[in-house]
Parts: structure tokens; sequence; C-alpha cells
């Protein structure tokens, strides 16, 4: 008899449907990621590409994600941890951070798709709105890296760091659709002061409260800010935007991201026909490996040998 399918099972027929696996966990919008991943028909399988920004507790990571049939497929990203090979080792998850990781992607895509010569992104960074589209002159000429930014869960609040991902790759040469409204220094009648998010962006509300709290005491002080004392120290810089300033110039120069370390695989050893020893980095353990197929036939043989000799 021939396979049928059964299509039309119990679960069918319930009036109850089980959601997707990272609805359930809290961990998916599928109403926000359907409109930000589907593209228009005419573009004949183009890949829509996403800016997409998630924090932790001690980092900020970037990517360039594009959606697929077999799941998503990430083109290049950055972390905030990477701001250590440029001088920056404390505040790695604050406003600052999120903007020079945006920076770092950004920089660092446009040198795998060869237009990093062509759009360099914003000259000075003073918080001013700056768009890359702005800078095509030719019909000819290649249109700039365009991306989407997507937040996920995060509230989607004025000054959240989700947008300072958003300026630094906007400034680095991504065109990110956008407006000013939900950066630093919008006011409640609409209009954008830069010089508010340009603080943000360099750190200054952060160097003022160093200041008031070292002028308090202090012990407090060293407490609290010891590893950005060290951090500047080792900068051979007095001030936090002077560091962020000296950070933002060294990604401009070498963005691409450092070679993977590959570790070498130890050999397994034998000790006897059955055990093997794993060494793993808490320790080491034995265990039965497998028989070989000769080995295999050789104990077939042994039990056959065995039963009819007695």
């Amino acid at each position: 008899m021939a396979f049928m399918k059964i299509t039309k099972n119990r679960p069918y027929f319930k009036r109850f449907q089980t959601k997707f696996r990272r609805r359930r966990e809290g961990k998916t919008d599928y109403y926000a990621r359907k409109r930000l991943i589907i593209q228009d028909k005419d573009k004949y399988d183009t890949p829509k590409y996403r800016l997409v920004a998630r924090f932790t507790n001690t980092r900020v990571i970037a990517q360039i994600v594009y959606a697929t049939i077999q799941g998503d497929k990430i083109l290049t990203s950055a972390n905030s941890f990477e701001l250590k090979r440029f001088g920056l080792n404390a505040g790695l998850s604050n406003y600052a951070a999120a903007y020079a990781t945006g920076l770092l992607l950004a920089r660092r895509l446009l040198k795998i798709t060869k237009l990093d010569t062509l759009y360099k992104g914003v000259g000075k960074i003073d918080g001013n709105d700056y768009d890359v589209s702005n800078e095509v002159k030719e019909e000819e000429q290649r249109k700039p890296f365009k991306a989407v930014l997507d937040v996920g869960l995060v509230n989607t609040t004025k000054g959240n760091k989700v947008f300072a991902v958003l300026k630094g790759a906007s400034d680095g040469g991504i065109h990110v659709p956008h407006s000013t409204n939900k950066f630093p220094g919008t006011g409640s009648d609409g209009k954008y002061n830069a010089s508010v998010h340009r603080e943000r962006i360099f750190g200054i509300h952060v160097q003022k409260y160093m200041k008031e709290l070292k002028d308090e005491g202090e012990e407090e002080y060293k407490l609290q800010f010891r590893l950005w004392d060290d951090t500047l120290k080792a900068a051979k810089v007095d001030t936090l935007e002077k560091l962020y300033t000296k950070v933002f110039d060294e990604i401009r120069k070498n963005p691409e991201a450092p070679p993977k370390k590959t570790h070498e695989k130890k050999p397994i050893k034998f000790l006897d026909k059955r055990k093997t020893e794993i060494q793993t980095s808490k320790g080491k353990y034995k265990k039965d490996r497998k028989l070989t197929s000769e080995e295999r036939k050789q104990r077939v043989a042994a039990k056959i040998k065995n039963h009819f000799s007695k």
C-alpha cells in the first residue's frame, strides 16, 4: 500500500493552534519581523538587509542580517568587546560604545562590499543629521548600502541606545532610513539640538559626573571609576572626549575583523581496546569507544566459537 500522509489529524480540528516557539518564549515579535523581511516581488529575490542592534549587560552587538527560507544569514557583525583593540577598555555597553560599534560595523561592511572609498561617511562627528544617500552624484555610480533598523523587543524611547547604533552606522556610510525624532536633543516641540546629541556620543555627560564625584570624595570616585582612569592613562589622554575621538579615528583606519584563533585538535589516546581518554577544558575522562568493523567481526566469531566449544 502506498504511503498516505495524514493532513487532517487531531490538532487540525482543534480551535487552539500552538504559537511559534520563539513567540512562546517571548523572543521574537513575528508581526514586526514579517514587515521587516518581506521583499517586493519585483525585486527578484534581492536580499533585504537589516541593521540588528542587540544589548547585553556588558556589550553591544550589531549585525547586518538578511532572511532566507533556511534562516537568517549574517553578512557581517561587530561587538563592543572589539573596541578594546582601539584603546577603550571601560564602558563597553554605554551610549558612546553603541555609537562606536555602529561605526565599526559600517566601515567593516563597506570595506567588504568595496564601497569604503566611495562613501567615507561623515567628515566631522558633530551630532548633525547625516544621510549618505544625498552623496550620490552620478547615475552610473554605485548606490550606498541600504539597511533598515531592527530593534527587536526594545521599547523605542527617545535616547535609547539602539539609536546610537543607528547613528554610528549612518555616520559610517550606511544608508539607514531614519529621522531625528528619537535622538537625544529632540525637544517636545520637535526641534533637534545636535550639540546635546554630540555630548552623548563623546561621553561628555559621563565626564561631568566623574568630575562631580571626584570633588565629593576620592574613595567613592576610585571605587566607581578606577577602570576609566586606567583606560585614560593607557590612551595618554585626560578626557573622555579625547579618548572617544581617538577611538573613532582608529576605527576608520583599521575596521577589519581580526583573524579567528584556530585551536589544534589533540589526538585521542587509546589506552586499550575499548577505553578512550577524552581531553576537555575541565579535565580528562575515559569512555568506551565504538568497535571497528573488524573488531565486531572478531567478537562475533569468538562468541560462535565459544558457543560450540561447550
